[in-house]
């Protein structure tokens, strides 16, 4: 259910993963071309866009509909600790990992 929150995450940079995930893991792509296919690993993926990978992965656990496109947009993701969201006041939640 949309309830109307904007979801702000900081620090993208710092996400890790377990096991040997960050060895293995690609992701792929594809222009929409003939031979448009793309794989990036995980590595190059940090290296580029940290904030890309926290995107992915929600976009992934959402239900592929128009509730699912209006929610995605409510995400905000952030490689460092700034935003331009004070003005909002957001509140902070601390997860614990």
């Amino acid at each position: 259910m949309d309830t109307g929150d904007f979801i702000v995450v900081v620090n993208a940079d710092k996400v890790r993963l377990s096991g040997r995930k960050a060895e293995t893991k690609n992701y792929f792509t594809h222009s929409g071309y003939i031979g448009g296919g793309r794989f990036e690993s995980y590595k190059e993926a940090m290296d580029k866009h940290p904030e890309e990978i926290i995107s992915r992965a929600v976009k992934g656990m959402l239900p592929r509909n128009t509730l699912g496109r209006k929610l995605f947009h409510k995400l905000k993701v952030y490689a460092g600790p700034e935003h331009p969201h004070q003005a909002q006041k957001p509140e902070i939640i601390e997860l614990e990992g």
